[in-house]
């Protein structure tokens, strides 16, 4: 019997994969390739969405010859991607008609303030339950029409499509310019601003509100179905999945139970509390989220603790300031001092993202004296992340009727032993990291693949996950509270610094 497998794509912030997994959940062959990041102006991040097809392209073809599989062998193929990137296409052509606008890109600042005022926060809140933001991706379409000549009219005509990653992906799979699906999920849908979180649809009052034509909206399905086949790359291969990178990670991390959560550590961070059917209204400065819908079955929910920037901050330290020359580096560097020096980095690069959504702030190092070095740099720029995981935990602790017990991670930045055990000497309790680290393409191979058969259930999967690494608290109370309030303070100096031009 001919051995089958399921394929999954991650198109993620900075790089485009193509990952082959087994019955087991095994990897067995992975290819990628990164893209250009653009950065035309402060606080602007672009991509190039036809590089990124073409890097497609390239990985897919790849990640079979590897593995010395045929296309016959694909079982399901499932989409996992960088949430809130906007892109709009010709609908005639498939031309993008403007780059991808990055979820990291903070242009729409201005039109965040206005939103904050006038409707109010409350107005988003009761429709989509996010609150305005650069985050998301209906203020990007808002920008893009005021300020691409004749691209509104265009929509309003019928010409112009928009989606998110996976949608722009299935379309070129699926045929483009040529009948290829627009379609998106609930958990990107869920990410736009343009949703209502309870029916999973298009919400009129908010389309109406951004002026954005339902036309060019992809059609809003589950998570985990059969979507259709591919025409190019995969000939007659059906693509079964989609969903928003992190919560694939929580699906391959097999949070399944309310009160399950796992932390994603990558170019940001991303913390998602599976909260069940119940849609969970945060009170302190999370958002609520769907986690996933598989196929007809009611959507589940997640409380979303979102951080702009973990990962990048490692990145800034290696390739603008040059301290470092590799990314594993930084923890050598910082394992060669005690502690922090009395040293603090707040990673505000485009604002704070949860809990307090503060796109006014920028990043401070604060406590420099002549004593720091960088060691101690590297240290604080590793406890930054840790201390902005314990922000989001104590505020899903407050929102939520079950404590966190136990932390699971997954994401690049777990390979660092000092970042992870500084998690969990922060939090207070155990994280664990799976065998598979590759939880995003997981999640998307998994949905995929029981949308197509290839496992029969949630609790195969489950079977699937086991532990790689576990870390135990074991910093002093008494000094855990103490950093903690040092970080507050330091972060409350990051705030107000960004001031909104004066009236002529």
């Amino acid at each position: 019997m001919v051995e089958r497998y399921v394929m999954s794509i991650d198109q993620g912030t900075n790089s485009t994969r193509c990952i082959l997994f087994d019955h087991r959940g095994r990897l067995v062959s992975v290819a990628q390739k990164a893209h250009q990041q653009h950065f035309p102006r402060p606080g602007w991040v672009e991509h190039d969405a036809a590089e990124i097809w073409q890097d497609l392209r390239r990985v897919v073809p790849e990640a079979l010859s590897d593995a010395g599989v045929e296309r016959e062998q694909v079982a399901a193929v499932g989409l996992a991607n960088q949430r809130e990137t906007t892109v709009l296409w010709d609908r005639r052509t498939g031309a993008p008609l403007y780059r991808a606008i990055v979820w990291q890109d903070t242009r729409t600042a201005p039109l965040v303030e206005e939103l904050r005022e006038s409707p109010g926060e409350e107005f988003f809140l009761d429709r989509c339950a996010l609150p305005p933001s650069t985050y998301f991706s209906a203020l990007r379409i808002r920008w893009l029409f005021d300020h691409v000549k004749g691209i509104e009219q265009r929509a309003k005509d019928g010409e112009v499509l928009f989606g998110t990653m996976e949608s722009w992906l299935i379309w070129n799979l699926t045929g483009g310019a040529d009948g290829g699906l627009h379609i998106t999920d609930a958990t990107n849908a869920s990410r736009t601003m343009l949703m209502n979180i309870r029916t999973l649809t298009w919400d009129e009052e908010l389309l109406a509100f951004f002026g954005v034509p339902r036309s060019m909206l992809p059609e809003i399905r589950s998570s985990a179905e059969s979507y259709g086949e591919a025409c190019a790359l995969l000939p007659g291969v059906s693509i079964t999945a989609a969903l928003g990178d992190q919560q694939a990670a929580l699906f391959g991390q097999t949070c399944f139970s309310p009160g399950e959560a796992k932390c994603t550590y990558g170019t940001g961070s991303f913390l998602l509390l599976n909260t069940g059917l119940d849609l969970v209204r945060s009170r302190h400065g999370l958002l609520t989220t769907v986690a996933y819908q598989i196929g007809d079955q009611p959507p589940v929910y997640a409380l979303e603790g979102s951080i702009a920037v973990t990962g990048a901050l490692v990145q800034w330290f290696r390739d603008r300031l040059g301290l470092i020359s590799s990314a594993p580096e930084i923890e050598t560097l910082a394992r060669s001092v005690e502690d922090n020096g009395g040293c603090y980095i707040v990673p505000a690069f485009s604002g704070l993202f949860a809990p307090r959504w503060r796109s006014d702030a920028r990043g401070v190092i604060v406590g420099l004296t002549s004593y720091i070095t960088k060691g101690h740099l590297a240290r604080a720029v590793l406890e930054a992340t840790g201390w902005q995981t314990r922000e989001v935990v104590d505020a899903m602790n407050a929102d939520s009727s079950v404590p966190l017990q136990q932390l699971k991670v997954d994401g690049g930045m777990t390979a660092d032993n000092l970042l992870m055990q500084f998690v969990a000497d922060v939090l207070d309790v155990p994280v664990v990291r799976p065998m598979v680290a590759e939880t995003v393409s997981l999640g998307a191979a998994y949905a995929a693949g029981l949308a197509a058969g290839y496992w029969p259930g949630l609790e195969v999967l489950r079977r699937n996950w086991h532990r790689a690494a576990q870390w135990m608290p074991a910093m002093d109370p008494e000094r855990r509270e103490t950093e903690y309030e040092n970080w507050q303070r330091a972060v409350e100096r990051s705030l107000g610094w960004v001031r909104p031009p004066r009236a002529p």
